[in-house]
Formats: C-alpha cells, structure tokens, sequence
C-alpha cells in the first residue's frame, strides 16, 4: 500500500548570514520532501522588530508522506540544527513556517504578507 503524498508549501526566511542560512535549508528540504521546487528569494525590510538586518525570503513546494504534526516537528528540529535559537534576540539564522498542508492554511497573518503574494505566483 502506498502512504498518501500531502502537498505543501513552506515560508523560508532568514536574518542572519541569510544566504548561507537559506542555502542550508533548502539542502535540508529537498532531502525531506519530494517534487521540490522554491521560488526565486527576495530581500524585505524587518517587520516588528528593533533588529534593522533585513530578511531574505523564499517559498518552497513540495510533497511529503509526513504527517501535518511531525512535519512540524521536523522543520523545528531543522531549524535548530541550522541555528536557530528560541531566546529570540531578534537574529533568526532560518524560520520554516508551514504555510499550507492541502487544503489546510496555515500562518495566515504571513499570507498577507507582500513577499508570499509576489512569491506566490512562482510556483
């Protein structure tokens, strides 16, 4: 019996030696999901912080036989293995934000948000 692949897409971003932080995680999730694709990554200005390093931001697709709770779990434990601490000093080495499970959305503030709406459309 084959186990259901789920379709979801990931919010990338990173304010701390970002493009090697982005580079790492997106090595990271293309040996977690299958049928990977990220859009192109684009720098934006913080918001709700007093931190001034600017983000670099991207979109990843893909499909994956996890289930929506332990995906979550192993993109938290991805991110502290990339450096991502929880004293939120306001650097983040990377944040992986489940943005959609199916049909399920997730993070919905961060869809407003100008770079998933231009992102978007890449994939």
């Amino acid at each position: 019996m084959t186990q259901k692949e789920h379709y979801i897409i990931i919010s990338l971003a990173s304010n701390e030696n970002q493009e090697t932080n982005m580079a790492a995680a997106r090595t990271q999730l293309e040996q977690l999901l299958t049928e990977v694709q990220f859009t192109s990554a684009i720098w934006t200005e913080p918001i709700n912080t007093l931190r001034k390093e600017p983000y670099l931001n991207q979109l990843c697709k893909g499909t994956t036989a996890l289930g929506e709770g332990l995906l979550c779990e192993v993109l938290k434990e991805l991110e502290k293995r990339l450096g991502r601490r929880r004293n939120e000093d306001g650097i983040v080495a990377i944040d992986l934000d489940l943005l959609q499970y199916d049909d399920q959305c997730h993070h919905l503030r961060d869809w407003n948000r100008v770079y998933v709406k231009d992102l978007i459309n890449e994939l």
